[in-house]
């Protein structure tokens, strides 16, 4: 009797170790930033090439430079502004705890002042910075490790100190897609963006004398490099 409860155990010991264990499940996110790989709601969106932004009533929309490359992108909606860019990271780690120590050391070098604290999308800094004439102007750092991909986002103005006003563009970020594509690109490289391809069409077709002007040059803020 005891050598067939021996086989039997046996026997349940090797179909166990047979059938392999199942990761569990990723929980389904509710909210962006979303990756363009990941299912994502629909919604309308000005597509940039490697972000696609969210757009709402009365939003202006202002692209950030450097040199002849368009690395961010600006909404301005009343009194709040909300700088977004996106940079490639590696493929097993996040860069935002690193980025953060930095943008917090360049704000303290420029004489400003910046205290992390826990936000909508986790550990983010709350600064100072030294504003030419103005004194300081508040603003919210944030930022959000995706796969291969950190998206930085900047609130100013009146979102920096109001959490009613910085709600609308707290929804923007949460909505934005990151198209970070398959190619190989350094950690900390800027994802490129392109003018949409109705804004390319209308500077075709505007007469040469008429400068077109789809965008202005947004507020800039320190690049990571």
């Amino acid at each position: 009797m005891n050598d067939v409860f021996g086989r039997r155990r046996r026997a349940d010991e090797e179909t166990a170790q047979a059938v392999p264990e199942r990761e569990p499940a990723a929980p389904a996110r509710e909210s962006g930033p979303w990756d363009a790989e990941e299912a994502h709601p629909e919604s309308e969106r000005v597509d940039l090439g490697g972000l696609l932004l969210p757009v709402g009533p009365g939003f202006e929309i202002q692209l950030t430079m450097s040199g002849d490359s368009i690395v961010g992108a600006v909404v301005l909606v009343e009194e709040s502004a909300l700088q977004v860019q996106a940079f490639a990271a590696p493929k097993r780690s996040g860069i935002w705890d690193e980025v953060r120590a930095e943008l917090s050391r360049e704000v303290a070098a420029l004489g400003g002042t910046a205290e992390e604290r826990e936000g909508p999308f986790g550990p983010e800094l709350a600064a100072k910075v030294p504003a030419q004439g103005q004194g300081t102007q508040p603003v919210r750092y944030i930022g959000v490790d995706g796969p291969r991909w950190l998206l930085r986002a900047a609130l100013s103005g009146r979102a920096a100190l109001d959490p009613a006003a910085a709600e609308t563009l707290e929804g923007v970020v949460r909505d934005i897609v990151v198209v970070r594509g398959d190619e190989p690109m350094a950690p900390r490289e800027p994802i490129q963006l392109r003018l949409p391809a109705e804004a390319r069409q209308a500077m075709e077709q505007e007469p040469e004398h008429e400068e077109f002007k789809p965008f202005e040059r947004g507020p800039e803020i320190s690049e990571i490099r």
